[in-house]
């Protein structure tokens, strides 16, 4: 049960995307704070080590530094040991974070960093992006949420806590971060390199679109997003806003009072935002003190779309008529909190200890949230990069020509087709492409032509012009605009 508490050792609440790491020069980790209970019943409830258990956990300690062919860190083994605790749980949101990882915890919620920003989680021994960070090397390199990382400079990822995982990720500034990525519907391995650079957590953006349309994008729930969401917001209304648009794609979740206190401010008083489930199956509904407002709301989400921004989504359409337009949302319904005090040691233990559901009691964990409106966005966003070490010519054949086909499409140059084989319209269009962007003419795709292919087309991305799922929210509130 999340209630306030006056007690001096305090649960930090977290609703992101399971163990989310921010993969960070500091290996930070990605998550926000809620006033909870005091964690010192639930550290008493199952009576800590029994005699026999005490014996056996000493007995290895003593065996392996007694017998170990070479020195051992003893704080290390013992760290192994409560991390193959937390392992055992079999739950990807449930981790251990040791002194330093847990130093790092503060970092994140006060809104900025260094590294590559993408939240990440532990999925079966795979370590899967959740969502890139907006902005961030990450993004701009083109990463995308549910890609898993399969190595990072070289050095495997498979089966390694997220901790470690995250260590092998981080580095300085400047330093460069070579991922290969293994992304659902591509047959090959993709490789990125990311220069790991400083990252801004600004939360919300805002904007007035025609019509009096407004579009507030939410990329994170962190400790400041509910007061600048009610500056911007008031400024939209202030400038004549008939019907608003929230954007959450993308957006991994973050602190539970934060989304309660935006979804207040569209869920009629006395209507339910948000139940949260313990293990004894008692339920807590918190409920909206709001008033709600008079005007259409719509939320884009997207697979990278995940807790918190299922929360908001959830609470707007059940509780407050609001039209859900994209694509199917993350599926994590489970609550953590982090016991930082208990161990004594400056380490942290992240526990999952209750599932969250939507006013109308459905469960979307793994599932997710079906959209009212499906829209996808057009095939170049999830184009995969081209291989730079191989030069593509007319005859080949190959998923690189396939995606440099759809790259071209994507940028109006007209290959003729998309299936991966360089025709003579391919060529024609790859010629084109090297004369409009001032690149010597050849027909043939090597790393420079490659390289302006995916400069350009991450502008085509990022216009506005071309978000398909914005346009859309965009037009149905006008329709209701319209229509009242």
């Amino acid at each position: 049960m999340l209630k306030k508490s006056t007690a001096a050792i305090m649960i930090v609440a977290a609703l992101l995307c399971g163990s989310l790491l921010t993969l960070a020069a500091t290996g930070t980790i990605f998550t926000g704070q809620a006033v909870g209970e005091s964690a010192a019943p639930a550290a008493a409830a199952g009576g800590g080590l029994k005699q026999s258990e005490a014996n056996k956990l000493g007995t290895a300690l003593t065996l392996i530094e007694g017998n170990y062919y070479k020195d051992v860190d003893r704080s290390k083994l013992i760290d192994g040991a409560v991390n193959g605790m937390m392992e055992a749980l079999g739950d990807p949101y449930s981790n251990y974070m040791a002194k330093e990882t847990a130093q790092q915890f503060e970092e994140s919620i006060e809104g900025s960093f260094s590294g590559i920003g993408a939240e990440v989680a532990s999925d079966n021994g795979k370590v899967v992006v959740v969502s890139p960070i907006k902005g961030s090397p990450a993004e701009k390199a083109g990463i995308q949420a549910k890609d898993v990382i399969v190595s990072v400079n070289g050095e495997s990822l498979q089966g390694l806590d997220l901790n470690d995982a995250v260590a092998k990720i981080r580095g300085p500034k400047g330093s460069t971060a070579t991922l290969v990525v293994q992304r659902s519907g591509s047959s090959q391995p993709m490789t990125f390199n990311i220069k790991r650079d400083d990252v801004k957590l600004e939360t919300v953006y805002a904007k007035m679109e025609n019509g009096g349309v407004g579009v507030i994008e939410i990329t994170q729930f962190s400790m400041n997003t509910a007061d600048r969401f009610k500056e911007e917001l008031s400024k939209l209304e202030k400038q004549g806003m008939k019907g608003l648009v929230i954007d959450v794609r993308n957006d991994p979740g973050g602190v539970l009072p934060v989304v309660i206190e935006i979804a207040e401010q569209f869920v009629p008083k006395g209507k339910t935002i948000v139940q949260v489930e313990n293990k004894a199956k008692e339920r807590e509904e918190t409920n909206s003190k709001g008033s709600g407002k008079d005007y259409p709301v719509a939320v884009l989400m997207n697979k990278g779309s995940a807790s918190a921004s299922e929360i908001l989504a959830g609470a707007l359409q059940q509780s407050a008529g609001a039209k859900l337009i994209g694509e199917n949302s993350f599926g994590k319904g489970t609550v953590q909190t982090s016991f930082e005090k208990q161990l004594g040691d400056g380490s942290l233990l992240k526990i999952t200890i209750a599932k969250w559901l939507t006013p109308d009691g459905s469960w979307i964990h793994g599932k997710g949230i079906k959209p009212d409106i499906a829209v996808a966005q057009p095939d170049y966003f999830s184009v995969s990069p081209i291989n730079k070490s191989v030069t593509l010519q007319y005859n080949s054949n190959s998923s690189d020509v396939k995606s440099a086909q759809i790259m071209l499409a994507g940028l109006g140059y007209k290959p003729g087709r998309k299936d991966g084989y360089f025709d003579t319209a391919t060529k024609e269009a790859v010629k084109k492409f090297q004369s409009a962007s001032k690149l010597t003419v050849t027909g043939a795709i090597d790393a420079k032509t490659a390289e302006a292919l995916e400069t350009a087309l991450i502008k085509a991305i990022q216009s506005p012009v071309n978000d398909n799922q914005r346009n859309r929210g965009i037009e149905e509130i006008r329709k209701e605009i319209a229509a009242k």
